[in-house]
């Protein structure tokens, strides 16, 4: 057996779903929408399924699909994209993080990860042979520090990987910041793998700006329908860089997926052509979810970090009073009846800050449960 993956335990999401689901608690860990997603698009989804074609697409994915992906970034994020040499379409985002590292690493080359991160950076950047050199962002705003950003950049410097907005911190980077990371990576020759999966999921004013409107053909972004559309389980994600990079990072996904469901691919296409009033009601809806559950929570005494993007949220623990570990407190909410995600999950080093994050793309109902299952598993430490 491959020595990495069978060093990995069960994952912390399995548990507190697993325990979620024995206990009957509400589910704030997962992260995903309650809602199934938009009627409209499910509907053009099996209206392709039907119709067909369903046999092996193109390899780079469906003609008028990566054209529709350049028109969408090229109305919203000031990129223009050639689609047929600049835009691959993947099986997910993962798997597009997985191919660009395959792509663009060689054993022993080095690759700069910021922290707290998504848990499927980590083993993929060594399963790639490459060697982490790990960033950590500190709260609540979680940004980049000229000083300690620079300090782990040197020779053998290959490969960066951010996430804006940042999940699970639900920051977002600001332009000075991706500039100066623009200026290190020119600097080293190293190639920015950029996850915007969430560039659609903003709250109070915040701008999403793309590292590949600031660092052109230096950047691989990758985007998700699956986070644009709240469809999760389609797994349909989109990567855009300059054909450089392009030509080899699309070899790596073909010996990985291959290609993409042509229906689901389709459906994509109808969906990335919806009105911008769409994108404006998603993120002011879940705003709105946002606000509910942190007022009931800090009506509490909860005290919970600011979440300018994506859909989480976080508890300070410390300052909400809870002498606990997140990992301690997060089983402790579950028999009380919630679950939460405790963000030593998103830390290779022990020593993470007792936080726990909460998903709140769920309906009022499964919101207001959570809150008071939250308050009361508070209140008995008290």
């Amino acid at each position: 057996m491959n020595s990495l993956y069978a060093s990995l335990g069960t994952t912390v999401f399995e548990v507190m779903s697993r325990l979620a689901a024995e206990k009957g608690a509400v589910n704030l860990g997962q992260g995903f929408p309650e809602d199934d997603g938009p009627r409209d698009i499910l509907e053009a989804a099996a209206r392709a399924t039907l119709e067909g074609p369903n046999q092996y697409p193109s390899m780079r994915g469906l003609p008028e699909l990566r054209q529709a992906v350049a028109a969408h970034y090229r109305a919203y994020q000031n990129v223009d994209l050639d689609w047929q040499r600049e835009i691959t379409i993947t099986s997910g985002a993962t798997e597009a993080i997985a191919a660009a590292l395959l792509a663009f690493i060689e054993p022993g080359d080095e690759v700069v990860l910021f922290e707290p991160l998504y848990d499927a950076y980590l083993p993929m950047v060594k399963r790639a042979g490459g060697v982490p050199r790990i960033v950590r962002l500190q709260p609540p705003h979680w940004r980049f520090e000229r000083e300690t950003v620079a300090a782990a950049f040197n020779e053998k410097t290959r490969v960066v990987i951010i996430n804006t907005p940042l999940n699970p911190s639900a920051s977002v980077t600001s332009r000075a910041e991706l500039e100066m990371l623009a200026e290190l990576c020119r600097a080293h020759n190293a190639i920015c793998v950029s996850d915007e999966v969430w560039e659609h999921l903003l709250f109070d004013g915040a701008e999403h700006v793309s590292m590949l409107e600031v660092m052109r053909d230096h950047t691989l972004k990758i985007g998700s329908a699956g986070k644009m559309f709240s469809l999760t389980g389609w797994k349909v994600g989109f990567a855009c860089g300059a054909p450089e990079l392009m030509d080899n990072f699309a070899k790596a996904h073909q010996f990985l997926t291959f290609t993409t469901p042509p229906n689901l691919q389709r459906a994509v296409t109808y969906a990335l052509g919806k009105p911008r009033a769409y994108f404006e009601e998603m993120c002011s809806t879940l705003q709105r979810s946002r606000d509910r559950l942190v007022s009931a929570l800090e009506g509490e005494g909860f005290v919970t970090l600011p979440a300018r993007g994506a859909y989480f949220v976080s508890i300070d623990l410390a300052a909400s009073g809870i002498a606990m570990s997140d990992e301690a407190f997060a089983r402790h909410a579950v028999d009380h009846g919630v679950a939460t995600i405790p963000f030593s999950a998103f830390y290779a080093a022990p020593d993470a800050p007792a936080l726990v994050r909460l998903c709140f793309a769920k309906s009022d109902d499964t919101l207001d449960r959570g809150a008071e299952a939250l308050i009361n598993a508070r209140r008995s430490l008290l």
